[in-house]
């Protein structure tokens, strides 16, 4: 958080919410587009917490303060319509004076936020790594989550601009693929095969734009670090609670799809080369659960592009630096076969990898 954000102001603007003292303020880790902080208060009901989230200032379209307030505000508004999704509090800015409030008098934004209680999805991705198979467990987190997805994913809306939207977001966006790429170090990747993948995307693009009628309520950022499972009373800890719900709430359903599903994927190349195991299984599974609860007999022919922004996330050495270069050869190969084929086919992961 900005030095310049005080205990004292944030007392000032936390009396709103009942707030006496503000205890503690500590950082809950940073990721790829920000850092979040814990703030432990006291007020009349007893000790609360709430949790403060900021986005770093360069790079993915968050250049200019007005972008950043426009994340947040889109935060604010979305958040809360999506079911289980953890709750937005507001959008404070940081004022000139050092005070926190309104938000058109502000220098700098940030979004103010329950706290979700459960572990997140990459520690079980993590855990994949010595098995051979899923347990039980496992499976039932897979089939809560495809029922989630398929629960919203049910909800429709007509409107070929928001879908045209969403393709052109998944390229050309400053948090998607064309953004992603520009924070790449260079000789990650040359600028040829980067302009490569861009253009089959663009040529994608041109291809599912007749498939506007697809749009439908989407999470928009559904990867491991923002699903997260128990803190609730179901004591097989599937209770499921979702963070960071990004770029508009409508949406194509690849997109939610292919931020999970890429992990398998990451996970698997990176700690065995290619995709074995438990993370083989868990790939098969969700695909088989989310297209027979769906019907969505078109998704394997949609995927692409979506594959192609994962790809270039998990692939990506400045959010992913523990990923070998080999690794990341492997990758790329699997974003360029995913993109010269039709129809993606599960069945077929290892072969898009050689």
């Amino acid at each position: 958080m900005d030095r310049a954000v005080t205990k004292g102001a944030l007392l000032g603007y936390l009396r709103a919410f009942g707030v006496e003292k503000v205890l503690a303020v500590k950082s809950m880790g940073r990721g790829a587009h920000g850092e979040g902080w814990l703030i432990r208060t006291q007020g009349q009901a007893g000790e609360g917490e709430f949790v403060i989230k900021s986005v770093r200032p360069a790079g993915l379209g968050h250049d200019y303060p007005s972008d950043r307030a426009g994340m947040f505000l889109l935060a604010l508004d979305t958040f809360n319509s999506l079911p289980n999704h953890v709750k937005a509090l507001d959008v404070i800015s940081l004022r000139a004076d050092g005070t926190l409030g309104s938000v058109g008098a502000g220098k700098e934004y940030y979004l103010l936020m329950r706290k979700a209680e459960g572990k997140n999805y990459f520690e079980d991705l993590e855990s994949f790594r010595t098995k051979e198979a899923l347990g039980a467990g496992d499976v039932l987190k897979i089939d809560r989550m495809v029922r989630y997805l398929a629960g919203i994913h049910s909800l429709k809306k007509t409107s070929r601009g928001l879908y045209l939207r969403k393709l052109r977001d998944i390229i050309g966006h400053g948090e998607c693929l064309m953004g992603v790429f520009d924070t790449y170090p260079r000789g990650v990747l040359p600028s040829r095969q980067m302009a490569g993948i861009e253009k089959k995307c663009i040529d994608w693009r041109a291809k599912l734009k007749r498939g506007y009628r697809r749009l439908c309520l989407v999470h928009g950022d559904f990867h491991p670090g923002n699903v997260w499972f128990g803190g609730g009373k179901d004591s097989r800890a599937v209770d499921i609670m979702l963070l960071d719900r990004s770029r508009g709430p409508w949406g194509e359903p690849a997109d939610d799809v292919t931020a999970l599903v890429i992990n398998y994927i990451f996970f698997s190349v990176m700690h065995h080369g290619r995709v074995e195991g438990a993370y083989l299984e868990a790939l098969r599974i969700f695909f088989r659960k989310y297209m027979r609860r769906t019907g969505d007999a078109a998704l394997l022919s949609v995927v692409a592009p979506f594959f192609a922004f994962r790809g270039a996330v998990v692939a990506n050495p400045v959010f992913y630096p523990e990923l070998s270069r080999e690794g990341r050869q492997l990758i790329f190969r699997f974003i360029n076969a995913v993109l010269d084929t039709p129809e993606f086919d599960p069945a077929r992961v290892n072969d898009y990898l050689s």
